[in-house]
């Protein structure tokens, strides 16, 4: 049963990378690409619930924490772009001011490198034993938007991206640890 949540890890990982690579997708790619990211994060909770099921005496090779290290940062790293557009798209699906705004729906710039960067940061904190690390990836992001959070779209937009990345990234450590 492990090596189905090897499996299901792995499959999610090359979804997420796909889903990431659709970026800001507009029409039937951005269905699409909610439909991977749905897809992505399925097989990742298969893969934990498989992983969680299996941890009785199962002889790991001595390369499984290294696997485990590496694909799950790349799936928090892929999958969290994807999943905080949706989250972004679930909580605007009844905003009327988005509907005015179609060209520019995000009051801030570069969100997805910032993304990429916190994600990165949590997920290396974490697995270097460091959980301190997340508070002050959290306070340089803060102090960096400061000045934007004044307007209301803003402010909800940073909690909403701030809290969705770190819960992928805090989750797919968990899901690492799982596989150890």
């Amino acid at each position: 049963m492990v090596w189905i949540a090897w499996g299901s890890l792995s499959l999610a990982t090359v979804i997420a990378c796909v889903g990431a690579y659709l970026g800001y997708a507009m029409g039937k790619r951005a269905r699409a690409r909610e439909w991977l990211t749905v897809a992505a994060g399925f097989f990742a909770l298969l893969a934990a619930v498989l992983a969680a099921a299996s941890q009785t005496a199962v002889e790991q090779s001595p390369l499984a924490p290294v696997y485990a290290i590496a694909l799950s940062s790349i799936f928090a790293i892929s999958f969290g772009g994807p999943f905080t557009e949706l989250v972004f798209r679930l909580a605007a699906k009844n905003d009327v001011e988005l509907a005015k705004e179609e060209s520019d729906p995000s009051p801030l710039r570069g969100g997805l490198w910032i993304g990429l960067l916190e994600r990165t940061a949590i997920v290396a904190s974490l697995w270097a034993g460091w959980p301190e690390g997340i508070a002050i990836v959290l306070a340089v992001k803060g102090l960096g938007r400061f000045s934007e959070l004044k307007n209301h779209r803003a402010a909800e937009q940073f909690i909403l991206g701030t809290f969705s990345s770190g819960l992928v990234a805090a989750g797919s450590y968990g899901l690492g640890l799982l596989l150890i």
